[in-house]
């Protein structure tokens, strides 16, 4: 969900390994949460998140000591973690800095040597790692489950992006979630307009198209399989402009 030059960055990024133990943790005290914080259409209620810091720093302790077993977690199971751990560490950042009118103004008030996003602070904490928001989205969830649907998952903060499901994603039923949430992006007027003779989409089809044209697929094939409004194949496609003001009540 960021600027186009980070998509270089996953490319790069060494892939990362966890050997957590036992099963999947719960998520339902994340759901709790962002069903208290969150309305049905995405808008977060960051007071209300940092009134309920307690609970929301239990959820992400128990994701840091809960870091995904790759030998006996189900593939979904990492992926929902991990779609989680992104979505949650990005409401946390937000609320260490509140009130601000986007998540881009982090990166003025930032005082560490070489980081100059929010992207970049490595302020996640999962087993042993301290990880950053692009090492989630692009060494991990990216590199190691590609696929493009994430990309309508994972949230971050802004207007343009994809509104917040205002449930945990849970492994079990993780292709439904991510069914659902693709076909609500790609029919919301707001951050697509799409029609079968025009076709005003998203930045991130253009930032991320090559995770969309991955084995023979395109951005044009994705949108048409999910979306009511069908593209005819002549139709050129269009980018909006992103509105990164944050997706606030």
């Amino acid at each position: 969900m960021k600027t186009p030059f980070i998509v270089i960055f996953f490319m790069l990024q060494s892939c990362i390994s966890f050997q957590g133990q036992g099963k999947a943790p719960s998520h339902d005290l994340f759901t709790q949460l962002l069903r208290k914080h969150v309305t049905i259409d995405g808008k977060v209620d960051y007071n209300g998140f940092k009134k309920d810091s307690v609970s929301l720093n239990k959820y992400l302790d128990l994701l840091s000591t809960t870091p995904p077993n790759e030998k006996n977690w189900t593939k979904n199971d990492q992926m929902a973690y991990w779609i989680n751990v992104y979505n949650a560490f990005t409401i946390k950042l937000i609320t260490q800095y509140y009130p601000i009118a986007s998540i881009k103004d982090i990166g003025s008030s930032i005082q560490i040597p070489f980081v100059n996003t929010p992207w970049d602070i490595k302020f996640i904490k999962i087993g042993s790692e301290r990880l950053d928001l692009n090492n989630v989205e692009h060494g991990i969830l990216r590199k190691k489950f590609d696929d493009p649907r994430i990309h309508l998952a994972l949230v971050c903060a802004s207007k343009s992006c994809p509104i917040l499901l205002n449930e945990a994603y849970e492994g079990q039923k993780l292709d439904a979630q991510l069914d659902k949430q693709t076909k609500a992006f790609l029919s919301d007027p707001n951050r697509n307009k799409i029609s079968p003779a025009k076709a005003q989409i998203s930045m991130i089809f253009k930032w991320y198209g090559m995770d969309f044209n991955k084995n023979g697929g395109s951005v044009k094939s994705f949108i048409n399989k999910y979306s009511a409004a069908k593209i005819k194949d002549d139709v050129s496609l269009e980018f909006l402009e992103y509105d990164w003001q944050l997706n606030k009540q």
